[in-house]
């Protein structure tokens, strides 16, 4: 008998990280129905993400301005998710980094939730969200600070809701643990590193790109660069520009957003890509290093897990300039040693072909085991 199957999403708004993944769980399974909050996809990005499918969405997707304004109504998404009615399923895949994995299920079902993160902006970064937002004050802030204080005790709630974590790193298991206090599998997400090829022969010149963002600390990189002198190409775009821009010396080239096809000729030809956030997974570094170019990261978060110092690149251990400048110095002292092939050879291992294979094994054994218990 066929296992009827459903995939649920936070949102479709763009294809980004976790929609990668996504893609992936689509590549396995073509007879998922779809569920998410709101489903705004191009049409491009629905033929690869989706197959060309189109969500199931919630209330969210009908309400004013929810297309670009979709975060404001985070108040209202623990609700929506639980709209969703899931019951005729065998097996439902959530892949989550809000509030996906808070479906409603029953003991008949097998639930398997990919965490992208714990809500970050509800946990780990909510002094520094709402201190960036302009809520850590006044009455628009304290009613901010009520909202995201709920979205805590129902997050909390949803967790023995999942009957399997699957984090995207080492380092979001143990943030798992510690939020949700349940052990979790590590599964590392799909990079396409058969788009990126080696680049052998490195240019005068190191590369960053991000969307601009506090987090992304594209600020502490320039900074760095303007002082020290030396050649950076910065790609990307986002709020934090005009900052950026008022930061960059001479020596920092700005190139605003380019294509993807740009973007991977620079990281083919960079002495090093400089990466200086704590990220969950970090793609872009594993990118980087399919082409050949080492890392300079930082020691913190996914980055200390795909990014081996001393042999694919190298870690600081403080997001400041001088651990960066100090790690850059080091760079340039051992810079002969990088071998490009021995570095595009380790971003391999992170392919989406070894995702897809290891992921559907874990599926199916986690399926086969539940059928088994269900049994008794």
């Amino acid at each position: 008998m066929a296992i009827k199957k459903a995939l649920v999403h936070d949102w479709f708004s763009v294809y980004a990280g976790a929609e990668k993944c996504v893609e992936s769980f689509t590549n396995i399974w073509d007879d998922f129905d779809v569920y998410s909050l709101i489903d705004f996809l191009t049409e491009r990005d629905r033929e690869i993400i989706l197959k060309g499918k189109h969500a199931k969405t919630s209330f969210i997707q009908r309400l004013p301005f929810a297309k670009k304004k979709y975060r404001g109504y985070l108040a209202f998404f623990p609700l929506a998710i639980e709209q969703f009615d899931l019951r005729e399923y065998d097996l439902i895949i959530s892949s989550s980094h809000a509030v996906a994995k808070g479906v409603l299920t029953h003991a008949d079902q097998l639930h398997i939730s990919y965490i992208h993160t714990p809500m970050r902006y509800a946990w780990d970064l909510y002094h520094q969200y709402l201190r960036e937002s302009g809520l850590d004050h006044g009455l628009k802030g304290g009613l901010a600070k009520l909202i995201l204080h709920y979205i805590r005790l129902w997050d909390l709630s949803t967790v023995h809701r999942v009957d399997r974590f699957v984090a995207n790193s080492h380092y979001i298991a143990r943030r798992i643990k510690r939020v949700y206090g349940v052990n979790a599998d590590v599964i590392y997400p799909p990079v396409d590193v058969e788009k990126f090829l080696l680049g052998e022969k490195k240019e005068d010149f190191y590369l960053t790109a991000s969307r601009m963002v506090p987090y992304k600390k594209i600020d502490l990189i320039v900074e760095t660069f303007s002082h020290l002198g030396k050649k950076l190409v910065v790609v990307g775009t986002g709020p934090d520009e005009k900052k950026i821009k008022s930061l960059a010396a001479k020596n920092v080239e700005l190139l605003g957003y380019q294509s993807d096809e740009v973007l991977r000729d620079l990281m083919q030809r960079a002495r090093a890509f400089v990466f200086a956030a704590e990220e969950d997974f970090g793609i872009v570094p594993v990118e980087a290093q399919a082409c050949g170019t080492p890392v300079i990261c930082l020691g913190r978060g996914g980055t200390s897990e795909t990014v081996i110092d001393g042999l694919t690149g190298i870690h600081f251990e403080n997001q400041s300039v001088n651990d960066l400048a100090s790690a850059i110095e080091r760079f340039e002292q051992m810079e002969d040693t990088f071998d490009p092939t021995k570095i595009r050879n380790h971003a391999l291992q992170f392919s989406r072909q070894r995702f897809e294979e290891e992921f559907k094994k874990y599926v199916d054994d986690a399926y086969q085991q539940f059928c088994e218990l269900r049994k008794k």
